[in-house]
């Protein structure tokens, strides 16, 4: 059995425990992050791709968002397609705030190597097998002794399990539908993000890269990708979207997301600390995981180096429920038949107290909840 010794141990290379990696290395603290996957596997996951203009400014300000400025995108509206109309909302003139496109898994690819420049590259194919006394990390073959354990590892990591039973709470809600994911190749970028409410159920066409798209269809709760082939898939898409503005081609992706959110308590027990998706798992609907993910990371990372940790939890939680929240809202929004729901889209994406509220939570530049909040 080796035994290593490091201040903070990362278990998870993912965007959070990577940010985190890197803010706390600049700044002097020995940290390791060791990942249960490839490091091809890790670099290859294709899953969010908007990034808040705040998340954007933490990356600028660690020197970690080159590849992002020169290559993302910067998107500012949205669409909705309801019963017919096609109703435009200018989010960043509303709120003040743009979104960047740059798709996770070429973010995580700069953070691993923006890691391994500076000589603290993380450890592919090391699976966590237990955290044990909360300050130690069993590996097989490998013990790793920490200041602090900080679990990074997702919704099935083995971090949030390391709670105490007695004292680990979850919070879990299951919505009565599920979303078939598609990633496809198109002839012309994606423009911006389009949510459309069809009578078949809710479908969208969100941009990625230049030359693939990212597409959603609702499904029955349930569904497996055995039951959406390919050609029901393209079938489904051409009724409930637009395909002919950017040509749909080969499709490289097609899974089912379970519709679910979940918040595991507590954030913070002595020296273990969760973040990202070991703390949280809430639905691509709003675009809130990664920001949420990275967002952990930053509080972490100042708390650890300056003012101890005694409030992340509860700040993180607070940060974290207001996501869910926007998150919920806007599902209902979107599973709503079409013409029940047109009145809402209209007052929504008219200028006004409603739209400004929608486009400010949805940019992440209002931590508070508006006073002229809009509702579904």
């Amino acid at each position: 059995m080796r035994r290593l010794r490091t201040q903070v141990g990362i278990v998870g290379a993912g965007p959070a425990g990577l940010v985190l990696a890197h803010a706390l290395g600049r700044a002097g603290v020995d940290c390791l992050v060791l990942e249960r996957h490839s490091r091809a596997r890790v670099e290859a996951r294709a899953r969010a791709g908007l990034l808040e203009e705040r998340t954007v400014a933490h990356l600028r300000r660690h020197g970690l968002a080159g590849r992002l400025l020169a290559e993302g995108t910067r998107h500012g509206w949205c669409e909705f397609l309801c019963a017919g109309h096609r109703l435009r909302m200018d989010y960043a003139a509303l709120g003040g705030a743009e979104h960047w496109v740059y798709p996770q898994h070429w973010l995580v690819r700069d953070l691993i190597a923006a890691l391994e420049t500076a000589g603290r590259p993380p450890r592919f194919g090391v699976p966590v097998l237990a955290v044990e006394e909360r300050r130690r990390i069993r590996c097989d073959g490998l013990e790793l002794d920490c200041e602090y354990v900080i679990g990074c590892d997702g919704a099935r990591g083995v971090t949030r399990r390391a709670l105490p039973a007695g004292l680990r709470r979850e919070t879990t809600r299951r919505y009565p539908y599920d979303w078939v994911a598609v990633l496809a190749e198109v002839a012309r970028p994606v423009g911006g993000v389009l949510y459309a409410l069809h009578e078949r159920g809710f479908a969208g066409m969100m941009p990625r890269t230049p030359a693939i798209g990212r597409f959603y269809l609702q499904c029955a709760a349930g569904d497996t990708p055995a039951d959406w082939p390919g050609p029901r898939v393209r079938a489904e898409l051409a009724l409930r979207l637009p395909l002919a503005e950017v040509g749909l081609g080969a499709l490289h992706e097609v899974r089912i997301l379970r519709m679910h959110s979940r918040i595991t308590r507590p954030f913070r027990h002595g020296r273990l600390v969760l973040a990202g998706d070991a703390a949280h798992v809430l639905t691509p609907s709003g675009a809130k995981g990664m920001n949420l993910a990275i967002a952990d990371a930053t509080d972490l990372a100042d708390s650890l180096l300056h003012g101890g940790l005694d409030g992340y939890g509860r700040r993180r939680l607070a940060a974290v429920r207001r996501a869910q929240d926007f998150s919920e809202r806007l599902l209902r929004l979107l599973h709503r038949p079409p013409d029940e729901a047109l009145p809402d889209l209209r007052l929504l994406t008219a200028p006004g107290p409603h739209a400004t509220a929608f486009a400010r939570e949805f940019t992440g530049t209002s931590e508070e909840t508006d006073d002229a909040q809009w509702r579904a």
